[in-house]
This record gives structure tokens, sequence and C-alpha cells, in this order.
């Protein structure tokens, strides 16, 4: 994910700032609101925005509410000390899709963080209902997988890890992320769940083709693309 971190407490946001990173993910930090707007307006990539309620020159809710107001859709975790009912109401109907009381876990900001990430990008694409890779096609309705226009016959898991390389297509899919978002794991159980589970869906796939819809990308994970 890229995240932005719009928090006025320096000791803060570098302890969220850092904690993501060790997660493998991409952020940006503002510790004002003026300067936390104009980053979330003007870089439209980031995938989640932590802001904090209380900024200094523009206040966290009303960043959410210009946003909205622009039809910037982006997921906003609203991070406050403010923690009364009220407060807690207030935000999510300024805009925001969740909100978190300081002090905090990080285990519980990122697990948060993931929910809306994972919310964003179902939503983003509901129209798509089939996917496809070279002469592989994927229908999403009927839950059925062809090859060559045979049909394939996948386990339960085996259908959604595909989907989600497919979904990926192009982009080289690590291994924490198909734990996190095909087997729900938010850590590395240390196992091989993923090479048997690839090395099944590899067996089925490609029985009856000379060249491979997944590749392996040695130290990074595996990748689909269209030169399949």
């Amino acid at each position: 994910m890229r995240i932005l971190i719009i928090e006025d407490d320096k000791d803060v946001a570098a302890y969220i700032s850092q904690g993501l990173q060790e997660q493998n993910h991409t952020t940006d930090i503002a510790h004002t609101g003026k300067d936390g707007l104009f980053l979330a307006m003007t870089e439209t990539s980031y995938d989640v925005l932590i802001v904090d309620r209380m900024l200094p020159e523009l206040d966290g809710l009303s960043i959410i509410k210009t946003l909205r107001g622009a039809s910037q859709n982006t997921p906003a975790l609203i991070l406050s000390a403010m923690g009364e009912i009220d407060d807690r109401v207030m935000g999510l109907r300024s805009g925001g899709d969740d909100y978190l009381v300081k002090p905090f876990a990080f285990s519980e900001l990122l697990a948060r963080l993931e929910v809306l990430y994972r919310r964003q990008t179902t939503n983003s694409d509901p129209m798509v209902t089939t996917l496809r890779a070279g002469d592989l096609e994927m229908d999403l309705l009927a839950r059925q997988v062809k090859r060559h226009g045979k049909a394939i016959e996948l386990q339960a898991r085996e259908f959604r890890l595909l989907e989600y390389m497919l979904k990926h297509k192009g982009q080289v899919v690590t291994r924490t992320m198909l734990l996190e978002y095909v087997w729900d794991y938010h850590f590395d159980p240390q196992t091989n769940v993923i090479d048997v589970h690839i090395s099944r869906l590899r067996s089925k796939i490609d029985s009856d083709s000379t060249t491979p819809i997944i590749r392996t990308i040695r130290g990074a994970g595996y990748i689909i693309d269209d030169n399949c």
C-alpha cells in the first residue's frame, strides 16, 4: 500500500511510518493540515490516508470533508485522542471510513488499514466479470476457468489464488500479498502452503500447454502477464 500520514506529532508520525515500511508499505508524511490536503489532492495514487483529527492550520475533519467534496474517495482512517461516541460519529459523518482512538496498538492500526485497502480494491471495478491472460479465461460469475477453451476444475482456494493473480496481472505478487489476501494471514506462518498451492495450480492450468501461465520471479514472488 501507499499511505499518506497526516500527523503533527513528529514522533507518532515517525513511529507509524517506520512500522508500515517494515511491513513493505510506502509512506509519505505531512505535519500540517494544509500540507496534508495538498498532498492528498495532488497525489492521487495513495491507497489509504491516516488523518489526525487535531492539526495545525487545518483540522483533520475539514481535510476529509474537502476531499469528499472534490469526489476524492481515498479511504481515510481518523486518529484522535477524542474517543467519545459523539466524537467518533462526527468523524465518520464527516467522511472518515474508520476511527481509531489514541493511544493505539500498531497491530490494530495495520489491521484497520488492510481492511480499508481490501474494501477499496474489491469495490474499485465491480463491473469486471471475466479475467484473461493469454489463452486463459476466468469467468467470475460462473466460477469457471478455461484454457484453450477447455474447462479446468479448481478447488476454492486455487480459484481464489488464480483470481487474485489475474487481477494483478503484470505485477509481481509477493508471498506477503498472497498470505494476506488469499489466506487472510497477517503474519507468515512459515509453512510451504503457498508453494504447494502454486504447484497444484500450475499442474492444472499448464497440463496441456507448453507456455506457463505463472512465472516465478526469484526472490520476489510470482507474476502473470499477457506474454504467457
